[in-house]
């Protein structure tokens, strides 16, 4: 029984409409996307990659790819649901399942292999990643909450790793944060990276439920985890090479061709 890292592809979006069509520095979006997700199971073995789609457009482009896709209903909303669509679609049993954002290009392979590797070596329900922000870093969060609140999320977690809150707001809160920063290279500050490894009875569970109070809340899908009582471990990882939320509008097909033109293009091309 092998894992599985899924790719929701979905056409419709406000502001980019068939965004995994959407070339960037001359690759499509979804195909960057697809680079991650081979890399990463490559380096894991026993793991496949599946795109799950509800558009024939796209999912004829990932089949002209190489890739196994399938079709999901249209209306399914969330990356998580149409992940598990797939699976049943397919009528696969996976002992884990990876939902990868098909929106983000810049997902570092290694952050999947080391929450599917977490998850293997232990009974979490679900894996996912963190970041320990440096003081730059952490400062660039908050200068950017000023302007758009909603962005970065941030976490707490137990000393067994356990994840016990996900926040918009920064936390934990520094009463003594002067003293901190003189004494310490590295904020307490952990930054959530939207990345998720389900064992699928967690997943099945999660899409099972209804919206919690805290996930309505704060608009955050990962709050119903916690509230459901299901063992959320955050592992920390190293900051990605190249750092962007996701590609949702024209603004951000902008911005992330400019930071490969930047800091170069981390594609890497899985086709003989």
């Amino acid at each position: 029984m092998g894992d599985l890292i899924v790719i929701p592809a979905r056409y419709g979006s406000t502001r980019l409409p068939g965004k995994p069509l959407q070339p960037i520095a001359g690759r499509l979006l979804l195909e960057r996307v697809a680079a991650i997700a081979i890399a990463a199971a490559r380096e894991l073995g026993d793991a496949e990659v599946l795109v799950a789609t509800d558009d024939a457009r796209i999912l004829d482009a990932a089949r002209g790819l190489g890739l196994e896709a399938v079709m999901t209903a249209s209306e399914i909303t969330s990356g998580s649901g149409r992940a598990l669509a797939a699976l049943r679609a397919t009528g696969r049993v996976a002992g884990l399942v990876v939902n990868l954002q098909g929106d983000a290009p810049f997902t570092a392979p290694a952050h999947i292999v080391e929450i599917v590797r977490s998850a293997r070596a232990s009974s979490a329900d679900v894996t996912t990643p963190v970041v320990q922000l440096d003081w730059a870093r952490l400062d660039a969060l908050v200068a950017h909450k000023r302007t758009t609140p909603a962005s970065g999320t941030t976490c707490i977690r137990d000393a067994s790793g356990r994840a016990v809150w996900f926040s918009k707001a920064v936390l934990p809160f520094m009463r003594k944060e002067a003293e901190l920063r003189r004494s310490a290279a590295l904020s307490p500050v952990l930054q959530h990276v939207g990345l998720y490894c389900y064992r699928t009875a967690a997943l099945e569970a999660f899409e099972a439920a209804p919206v919690s109070q805290y996930e309505q809340l704060e608009g955050l899908e990962q709050l119903r985890l916690i509230e459901l009582g299901l063992d959320i471990r955050a592992v920390i990882v190293p900051p990605a090479r190249i750092t962007m939320s996701g590609v949702d509008s024209p603004a951000d097909v902008e911005r992330a061709e400019r930071l490969i033109a930047e800091f170069g293009d981390p594609f890497v091309d899985w086709r003989p």
